[in-house]
């Protein structure tokens, strides 16, 4: 198991040692945590493309330690005009570029640079263009996300895009010619490279107009202040809708009417599963785009709404009329923080593996798949309509104290596993008091359905997955609740945590989830 690595100048973490060691390399260069977190952003699209792409979209909190503000950036893409209920038959393809939304996450970046950077991007995305051009060698994560997405689709047309060989094996060096081209343009040519130059002409004509340049012009990282609820003295910040960071707050005002510390394991995890169940429920009722439907937060968090539905878990019997569906989950967290106290909180994604499986031609860009996170029931809040973001998935989250100073940073991919894994670390921290490498190792949980999801609104029962570390009594204790339970593996659980906590002293903490190869570095 990793160790904590503490630190007083600033650290990061990420889930590839490459991404950590670059993002650490641009704090010692005097950058900002939001400068770390863009070369980290770049990074990332070209060690884990499986995951996360310049073609997919981003949500970030950052934490300004002087001013004490907190904000959220959501660079979710919208749906492109030709995007109608009526132009698909069926359900929304889920690959192709018909399964794609705008791109977000190049325009996140320089959104918050704005903001909080502090290095020229020449310097930001050097060392991504650097991994592209002269390539690295292969890991088992990319290797694997790689075999996953050719058993399903053994089209190598992707990877002949690439310039990656679909054989990979282990250690190869892979090079990404078209993406280093790519980055080293928008390096040069900023934003406008990305959305009104040579990427956008090439997406424009590979799709016959199904993007065309007002999908691009329209497009903006929206900057807005993040979700926010008081739990147990502290203050968590989340993501706002269309994000569904909605969840992990609504689960957490439910937990605080409990004496968390104070349960048994199985207590904990029973109560803990109810009020998950709860908050998805509320998600799947009134999660949209605010933009075209107003979502009211205030009704959410009203504490009469809470009390009733706090009133509704049972301590002693699983209610199994409520699910969360499964769906993408190839996502990358990083978390980085400055010397200066500042920090960021970043997810980024391109929805299922490889996303669209479909590259802009001649620029190494992989599309995301986030339009199938729409519905085509137009009686849903959740319905495809042209320039529509689609309730996401991704959620990032931070926690400060009284006096507004950072205390924890975290997160995970993990789609709907996101919120749930979420509100074991936060508890785990607050009420149970663990250190941040305490935290990333403890077993988890997770509650979702089998099988196909694509009725997200039916009731079906869910399966409550644990890992095998918890022990056979927590289970057939959670068994006799009603649970149906079945057992992961030691690790594993469907997440990849990053963490940090702000020690009394100012001293950062930070963990690295030993789940994945990601590192922990501290300046």
């Amino acid at each position: 198991m990793q160790r904590t690595t503490n630190s007083r100048k600033g650290g990061v973490a990420t889930s590839q040692p490459l991404a950590s060691e670059i993002g650490a390399q641009i704090l010692r260069a005097g950058g900002s945590a939001v400068d770390a977190g863009i070369a980290i952003s770049a990074a990332i699209s070209v060690v884990e493309p499986g995951a996360s792409h310049l073609g997919g979209d981003a949500f970030l909190i950052t934490h300004d330690a002087i001013s004490k503000e907190n904000l959220a950036f959501n660079g979710s893409g919208e749906a492109p005009h030709q995007a109608t209920i009526e132009s698909f038959t069926g359900e929304i393809p889920l690959r192709g570029f018909k399964s794609a939304t705008v791109p977000g996450l190049v325009s996140t970046w320089f959104a918050v640079h704005e903001k909080y950077g502090r290095l020229p991007f020449s310097e930001l995305l050097a060392p991504a263009i650097k991994l592209a051009s002269d390539g690295f060698k292969a890991h088992q994560s990319f290797i694997s996300r790689m075999q996953n997405h050719l058993k399903e689709a053994p089209d190598t047309e992707l990877f002949r895009q690439l310039g990656i060989k679909s054989d990979l094996q282990l250690g190869d060096l892979v090079k990404q010619p078209d993406l280093a081209i790519t980055l080293r343009k928008i390096a040069i040519e900023g934003r406008d490279y990305f959305y009104k130059g040579q990427i956008a002409k090439a997406l424009i004509e590979a799709t016959n107009g199904w993007f065309d340049q007002s999908d691009l012009d329209r497009h903006s990282t929206r900057l807005i202040a993040p979700l926010q609820i008081d739990y147990r003295g502290y203050k968590v910040h989340g993501q706002p809708p269309p994000s569904q960071g909605l969840i992990l707050l609504e689960e957490l005002a439910l937990a605080e009417g409990f004496d968390l510390a104070s349960l048994t394991e199985s207590q904990r995890i029973h109560l803990m599963v109810e009020a998950k169940k709860l908050a998805f429920e509320d998600r799947n009722r009134i999660l949209t785009d605010p933009e075209f439907d107003p979502v009211d937060i205030d009704a959410l968090f009203a504490k009469n709404y809470l009390d009733k539905r706090r009133a509704l878990i049972d301590p002693n019997q699983a209610n199994n009329e409520l699910f969360s569906p499964n769906e993408g989950s190839d996502t990358t967290y990083f978390l980085a923080v400055d010397g200066d106290g500042n920090a960021v909180s970043w997810i980024q994604s391109v929805f299922h593996g490889f996303g669209a499986s479909w590259a802009i031609p001649g620029t190494g860009v992989i599309m995301n798949n986030r339009l199938t996170g729409f519905s085509l029931d137009p009686k849903s809040r959740n319905a495809l309509a042209p320039g529509k973001r689609p309730a996401h998935t991704l959620n990032a989250w931070s926690i400060t104290d009284r006096k507004g100073n950072l205390k924890y940073v975290g997160g995970t991919p993990g789609a709907n596993i996101q919120v749930q894994t979420n509100f074991q670390l936060i508890t785990s921290l607050i009420d149970l008091k663990l250190q941040v490498q305490e935290v990333v190792e403890a077993p988890r949980w997770q509650h979702l359905k089998d099988g196909d999801s694509s009725a997200i609104d039916e009731a079906i029962k869910g399966t409550l997955y644990l890992e095998s570390r918890f022990g056979e009594d927590v289970i057939a204790e959670l068994e006799a609740k009603g649970h149906e339970v079945k057992t992961l593996p030691p690790y594993g659980h469907g997440s990849s945590v990053q963490l940090l906590e702000v020690l009394d002293d100012g001293t950062f903490a930070l963990a690295s989830d030993p789940r994945c190869e990601g590192q922990a570095i501290g300046i």
